[in-house]
C-alpha cells in the first residue's frame, strides 16, 4: 500500500501537494483591468520566512532528510511556521490584484507549502516507521490543527471564487493534458470540501473534520499499542513446540524486554491471522494467540475502539449528508475509477457464491486431515492454516520452511528485485552509506537510469519493531516535480520478523512477495514525470494506486529471476523449477481463507460506509451494537465467518479508522486491482514476459503517468482493450470444476455501470 501522511484532503503520496494543489483561491470583484494590470507589476505581497531545519530543502543528494540535523522539538515549531507560510502565500494568492489565470492562481496554489510538505514528509514516516511517545504526543496535537489548516484553504470563499474564474474560462485557455487535469482536479476537489455549501455547512464540515482528525488519529495510536504492547505470554518452552530454537530465543528476549523474565511472548502482527499458528503445534496455545489477535482492542483487554469506530462512522455519514449524498461511500468515491459504491459492491458480489463453496469444500478437506491426524474437533480459525499447509505439503510437496531457507532477505533485494528491474526497465542500483537514517536497519540506494543518469533515491526498511505499525508501505520523502525540479526519493517499509544476531535473515515466499510488491509502488513513484507534485506518481485514486504494485508480484516467481537470487542460504543451490511449480500449484488452494479474508474486509469496510447518519447514531456509546453490526455485515451474504474471519476485524481496521479518509469505501481496491493485476500478466505472458520493450511500454503507458489521465483509458493505452475479470477468478482458482456450477459469475466482463464511465 501507500503511506498516507497527512489527514484530510492530504492522503497520497503526494501529501502537502495537494493540500498546496487544491487549496487556495481568490477574489473576481469588478476591477478596471488597467488600474488592475498597473498594480500587479508593483504586486509585492508578504510572505514569512521559515527557521530551523525544515526552512530550506535539505542540502543532502536529492534533497534527503537529514537525520542527523532533525530533534524531535524541531517538528512542532516547523509545522506551526509552515501553516502560517503557506497561510501567507494563500492570502498572496487571494490578495493579487491581477485577473486570476491559470499561472497566478492554479500553478501559485502548487508551489504553496513547501515547508509543511517538507516537515510533514518526515514527520509522518517516522510516527509510522520509529515513533516515540513525544512523537505520538505531537501527532496528537498537530493533526486537527492541520486539519483545521487545510479546511482555511479549501473552503475559502475567496480562493474558490479566483478557482472557478479560471476553471469556468478554460475553453479559451491553451493547456497541456497535465494542466487541464491540475485545472479539473483543483476545482473539483474544492468543491467536495465543501466549496459550494452555504456558510453555515461550511462551517459544520470543518467541526467535522477537526474532530475526525482526532478521533482517527486516536484510533490508529490505540490499533497500534493493542498490537505491540499485548503480546502473547506464555510459561513454558513446550507450550511453543513446533517453533524453531532462533523463534523460542527471539520469544524469551522479547518476554524479558516486556518486563516477563524467564517466559515466553510473540508479538503480534497487524492481521487477525499470525504467522506462527501453522507452526505451533500446541492447540491451547494457537487458541491464545489467535484469540488475543482477533480479539484486538474490542474491550476484551484494556484496550477499546468500538465507540471511536462509531463515532467516525458517524461524523462520516453526517459529513457526507451535508453534500446531499446518502453514506459515506457514495460522498468519497466520486474520483474512483469505479466512481460509485453499486460498482465495487457488485464486483465484489458476484465473487461471493463461488467463495463461500469454496470455503465450505476446504473446510471439509481440513476436518478430513483433522480427522486422519486423530483429532476429535472440528477445523477453527487457529487451526485452519496448520492443516492447510499440511495439505499443500501433501498434496503439492511444498514445506513453507524448506521453501524459506531459498529466499535470504539481501539477496531477494538485490538479486531479485533489483534484478528485475534492470531486466524490464534498464535501471540500477547503487548502495550507499553517506546519507543518515532515521534508524540503523535502514538501507539506502541510488537509482540510475539505463544510460547512467541518476533517477531517485530509494530507502528499504525491512524489519519489524515495536516503534513500527503493522503492514508495509511505501511513500515519498520528496516526490518528483519539473516545477520544483526534484526527483524523487521513495522509501519502502516491511515487517519481517528480524533474525537472530548472526543467523542468516532468511524470509517467507509470502515476504518475498510482498517486498515486489512494495517496489511496484516503488517504481510507480519513481518513474513519476509530471509537472506538478499534485499528480505525480502515486498520486492516483484508490482503486488503481495498487494496480501496478500487484503486477510487479508477476516476478516473484519469473523463473530468469528466480534463478538469480533464490539460491539456498547453506549450500548456494538454486531453488528447483519444481518447487516453485508446487507454489504456484498450491497458490490456488486454500482461497476460501486468502481470498475470503480480503474479500469480507472489503464487505466489512463497503458496509460501515454504507450507514446513513442515523444508522451510525444507533452506534455510538453501545460497544455491543457495533459488535452485531460487524458480524450481521459479514453473515448476510453467506461467508463463513465463524472459520474465515475478515483480515482486520473493524477494531483494528487501520487502513479505514486510522485517518480521517485513508481507504475507507476503498479497501475494495485491492480486489479491483487485482483484476486489472492479473488481466496485465495475462498481456505480459502473451508478448514475451520479462523484456525491455515489455518494460518500457508500461513504463510509459502506466507507471510514468501519475494521475494525468482517465484510469480506463490509462489501461487501454497498455492492453489495447478494457479490463477483464475472468484471469483473476482463474487465478484465484474460482471458476472452472465444481465451483464454476455454484458461481454466478458468467462470463469476465465487469459490471456494464463500469467499463469506461467517468
Amino acid at each position: 500500500m501507500t503511506a498516507a501522511k497527512l489527514p484530510s484532503i492530504l492522503m497520497s503520496s503526494t501529501a502537502l501537494a495537494l493540500l498546496a494543489g487544491c487549496a487556495t483561491y481568490t477574489n473576481g470583484a469588478d476591477v478596471d483591468p488597467i488600474t488592475a494590470a498597473e498594480a500587479a507589476q508593483d504586486y509585492a505581497p508578504d510572505i514569512p520566512e521559515g527557521t530551523g531545519y525544515f526552512a530550506s530543502e535539505s542540502r543532502l543528494p536529492f534533497h534527503a532528510p537529514d537525520f542527523t540535523q532533525i530533534s524531535e522539538d524541531d517538528y512542532l515549531p516547523a509545522f506551526e511556521q509552515g501553516m502560517a507560510i503557506q497561510t501567507a502565500e494563500v492570502a498572496a494568492i487571494t490578495g493579487n490584484p491581477a485577473a486570476p489565470d491559470f499561472e497566478n492562481t492554479i500553478v501559485a496554489l502548487e508551489r504553496s507549502g513547501a515547508m509543511l510538505s517538507r516537515v510533514a514528509s518526515v514527520f509522518f514516516q517516522l510516527t509510522g516507521t520509529n515513533t516515540t511517545d513525544r512523537l505520538d504526543a505531537i501527532n496528537t496535537e498537530i493533526s486537527p490543527r492541520l486539519s483545521a489548516h487545510s479546511d482555511s484553504i479549501t473552503l475559502n470563499p475567496e480562493l474558490f471564487a479566483r478557482v472557478k474564474a479560471v476553471y469556468d474560462n478554460r475553453a479559451a485557455m491553451a493547456m497541456t493534458v497535465e494542466d487541464a487535469r491540475l485545472l479539473e482536479n483543483t476545482y473539483d476537489s474544492m468543491v467536495h470540501a465543501g466549496a459550494l455549501l452555504s456558510d453555515a455547512e461550511r462551517e459544520q464540515v470543518k467541526v467535522i473534520n477537526t474532530e475526525l482528525s482526532t478521533l482517527t488519529t486516536e484510533f490508529g495510536q490505540l490499533a497500534r499499542d493493542a498490537m505491540a504492547d499485548q503480546p502473547l505470554i506464555v510459561d513454558t518452552r513446550e507450550e511453543l513446540a513446533g517453533l524453531s530454537d532462533s523463534d523460542i530465543q527471539a520469544a524469551a528476549d522479547l518476554a524479558a524486554e516486556k518486563g516477563f523474565p524467564g517466559k515466553f511472548a510473540i508479538a503480534l502482527q497487524n492481521t487477525t491471522q499470525q504467522p506462527l499458528l501453522p507452526v505451533l503445534e500446541n492447540r491451547e496455545t494457537r487458541e491464545k494467540l489467535f484469540r488475543l489477535s482477533h480479539d484486538r482492542a474490542d474491550g476484551t483487554r484494556a484496550v477499546d475502539t468500538r465507540d471511536l469506530i462509531a463515532r467516525i462512522a458517524l461524523l462520516r455519514a453526517q459529513k457526507a449528508a451535508l453534500f446531499g449524498k446518502p453514506d459515506w461511500a457514495s460522498y468519497t468515491m466520486y474520483d474512483r475509477m469505479a466512481k460509485e459504491p453499486k460498482t465495487a459492491l457488485d464486483f465484489i458480489e458476484q465473487m461471493v457464491p463461488a467463495l463461500a463453496a469454496t470455503q465450505r469444500r476446504e473446510a471439509e478437506l481440513l476436518n478430513a486431515a483433522i480427522r486422519a491426524d486423530g483429532g476429535d474437533f472440528t477445523v477453527q480459525p487457529w487451526d485452519w492454516y496448520r492443516y492447510a499447509n499440511r495439505i499443500k505439503a501433501e498434496q503439492f510437496s511444498l514445506d513453507e520452511d524448506a521453501v524459506m531457507e531459498y529466499f535470504q532477505l539481501d539477496r531477494v533485494l538485490e538479486d531479485g528485485i533489483f534484478f528485475m528491474a534492470k531486466e524490464l526497465y534498464g535501471l540500477t542500483f547503487e548502495r550507499r552509506d553517506d546519507i543518515p537514517v532515521y534508524h540503523p536497519d535502514v538501507w539506502i540506494y541510488t537509482v540510475f537510469e539505463e544510460d547512467g543518469s541518476e533517477l531517485g533515491l530509494f530507502y528499504f526498511d525491512p524489519f519489524q519493531r515495536p516503534s513500527k505499525r503493522g503492514g508495509a508501505w511505501m511513500g515519498n520523502f520528496v516526490d518528483q516535480s519539473d516545477l520544483t525540479g526534484n526527483k524523487p526519493v521513495i522509501y519502502n517499509v516491511l515487517n519481517v520478523p528480524k533474525a537472530p544476531a548472526g543467523e542468516p535473515q532468511l524470509v517467507s515466499f509470502d515476504w518475498v512477495n510482498t517486498a515486489f510488491h512494495e517496489f511496484g509502488h516503488a517504481a510507480h513513484g519513481l518513474f513519476a514525470d509530471q509537472r506538478y507534485e499534485s499528480l505525480s506518481g502515486t498520486a492516483t485514486a484508490r482503486d488503481f494506486v495498487e494496480y501496478p504494485s500487484q503486477v510487479h508480484e508477476m516476478w516473484a516467481t519469473w523463473p530468469s529471476i528466480l534463478s538469480n537470487h533464490a539460491k539456498h542460504y547453506e549450500t548456494g543451490e538454486t531453488i528447483p523449477a519444481e518447487m516453485i511449480e508446487r507454489i504456484e500449484a498450491a497458490a490456488k488452494f486454500n482461497q476460501g481463507y486468502d481470498f475470503g479474508e480480503v474479500v469480507e474486509a472489503a464487505l466489512l469496510d463497503m458496509k460501515w460506509h454504507a450507514l446513513s447518519p442515523d444508522e451510525a447514531s444507533a452506534l455510538v456509546g453501545d460497544p455491543a451494537a457495533v459488535d452485531a453490526f460487524e458480524r450481521r455485515s459479514l453473515t448476510d451474504l453467506g461467508l463463513e465467518i465463524e472459520l474465515v474471519p475478515p483480515r482486520y476485524r473493524s477494531t483494528y481496521f487501520n487502513h479505514i479508522f486510522s485517518s480521517p479518509a485513508g481507504y475507507s469505501a476503498g479497501y475494495y481496491s485491492y480486489l479491483w486491482t487485482e483484476m486489472l493485476d492479473r488481466d496485465s500478466r495475462k498481456w505480459f505472458r502473451e508478448n514475451g514476459g520479462l523484456t525491455r520493450a515489455n518494460g518500457e511500454h508500461y513504463r510509459q503507458t502506466v507507471l510514468s503517468r501519475g494521475g494525468t489521465l482517465d484510469y480506463f483509458d490509462m489501461f487501454e493505452n497498455f492492453a489495447g482493450r478494457q479490463p477483464d475479470i475472468q484471469p483473476m477468478l482463474e487465478a484465484r482458482g474460482l471458476v472452472g470444476g465444481d465451483e464454476a456450477a455454484d458461481s454466478e459469475v458468467s462470463d469476465g466482463a465487469l459490471p456494464p455501470s463500469a467499463v469506461g464511465e467517468e
